[in-house]
């Protein structure tokens, strides 16, 4: 009997400690005493229970170091998301020996992934002080880490690791994307450079402005010219220079002779509201010495400049949303055995619907990449599609709908997709011949969803 009277203590204690933030303080005395009535807990069981709940409900107490008097708030977060998607590739091309003869097709992709599992913390001090941490178990990488300083609405002063301040669809939160995944002439943008993606923008290491005045708003960055999101350190090994390049290194990479120089960002636009709805537009560009050239040779005094502008307008159950992307790569492409600059550009614009408010949301985007002769390949563009080959161009269309179970928090996504890759970037003999079994276009069909939660 005793034994059962301290489980039932053990287990009432608990489930009062974990739940004393949520119940008001008057409905914890009325149980305790209708179970002090029932003859569950005697007076003394619940005066020890009433204690403990005071000391948990205290704060202070509870902080790892009391010495942190200038500790203010401690925040955690989390994102869970679970994607499915099922791709497949198919691929025209020809073979000069035999003409009829077409490429094999790839393996169609076909399956389940934690896309993202993120824990974060934020700490705010005193003296509008706070920091940041915020790491992704499911890619072994950062998402934020930086320390934070509020003089005002007009001067917010990050120091750390973040997001660069350009392309719009990259810098929204992964928990609020409409399509499950980034279109792909953002990716062509930001993705680490493969020797066709530019690897240009996202997560980068550096001292950032921003600031809103009304309806203006700003951010300048100045940056370390790689993406760097990983946790490994790429200073070692026989890997290190190219890890270092395309962006596999560690957050915490010392520069080397490609990327010794800083890379600077910047946007401004105006957000407000209107009868009836919400606006945000706005320009954007960025500079990268010595992050131009041919493939993945950075560092070798060709420079990389990024231009862009971009609109979010919601009127009532309706949102639009679309952006603009531009390059210039200095020395990108060889032509005819001259070096030439590259201009890669691109697109993206996404309607969307509410067809039961603030519940069920059908969207369509369409994204399309002129490389600029640079190359993209499927794969660039569609996560998880199989390459297809080196195209001149890429177009992706995505349908699908949203169920926002508890808004953003809990949410399950659905979409089909279709993506097509032309004008072969043919590799060529000496004697200017074209190669054998060269693809000249491929396509990608197939649908993706995704479950998500918040907290």
């Amino acid at each position: 009997m005793l034994n059962k009277k301290i489980q039932w203590c053990a287990l009432l204690g608990s489930a009062l400690l974990t739940a004393s933030a949520a119940l008001a303080q008057a409905n914890d005395k009325a149980l305790l005493n209708v179970l002090i009535e029932k003859g569950v807990l005697t007076a003394g069981e619940a005066q020890q229970i009433t204690d403990e709940m005071a000391k948990a409900n205290g704060g202070q107490d509870v902080m790892t170091n009391p010495a942190d008097k200038y500790l203010k708030k401690l925040t955690l977060t989390g994102r869970f998301q679970v994607q499915f998607a099922d791709l497949g590739t198919s691929i025209d091309g020809f073979n000069i020996a035999a003409p009829s003869t077409l490429p094999a097709h790839p393996v169609a992709s076909e399956h389940f992934l934690m896309r993202r599992i993120y824990l974060g913390t934020r700490v705010d001090f005193t003296d509008n002080f706070s920091g940041v941490v915020n790491y992704d178990f499911a890619n072994v990488s950062f998402d934020a880490a930086y320390i934070e300083w509020k003089q005002s609405d007009q001067l917010i002063v990050d120091a750390g690791f973040r997001k660069a301040p350009f392309d719009y669809e990259e810098v929204t939160s992964s928990g609020s994307l409409k399509a499950i995944e980034r279109s792909p002439i953002t990716r062509f943008f930001d993705e680490p450079n493969n020797g066709r993606r530019l690897g240009a923008a996202s997560y980068r290491t550096g001292l950032y402005a921003s600031g809103t005045y009304n309806s203006f708003f700003y951010q300048v960055a100045v940056t370390n010219p790689e993406r760097n999101e990983y946790s490994g350190d790429a200073t070692a090994g026989s890997t290190a220079a190219t890890n270092s390049v395309n962006g596999f290194g560690g957050v915490g990479n010392y520069s080397t002779a490609s990327n010794n120089n800083l890379a600077y960002y910047a946007w401004a636009g105006l957000a407000d509201k209107f009868d009836g709805g919400t606006y945000r537009v706005g320009g954007e560009a960025g500079y990268l010495p010595d992050q131009g050239g041919p493939g993945t040779a950075v560092g070798q005094g060709n420079n990389l400049t990024i231009y862009g502008a971009y609109a979010d307008v919601t009127y009532g159950l309706f949102n639009l949303q679309g952006e603009w992307l531009d390059a210039n790569d200095q020395h990108a492409v060889t032509v005819l055995g001259v070096n030439r600059s590259s201009n890669p550009s691109g697109y993206w614009i996404q309607p969307s619907y509410y067809l039961i408010p603030k519940v069920l949301e059908g969207v369509a985007r369409y994204s399309y990449v002129n490389s600029d002769n640079r190359g993209v390949a499927l794969s660039d563009g569609i996560r998880g599609a199989t390459s297809g080959g080196t195209m001149n161009k890429m177009s992706e269309l995505y349908v699908g709908g949203n169920w926002y179970i508890e808004g953003n928090d809990v949410k399950l996504q659905l979409g089909y997709i279709h993506g097509e890759g032309k004008d072969a970037i043919l590799p060529a003999a000496a004697n200017g011949v074209i190669a054998t079994g060269a693809a000249i276009k491929a396509s990608t069909d197939g649908v993706r969803s995704q479950i998500q939660v918040n907290f």
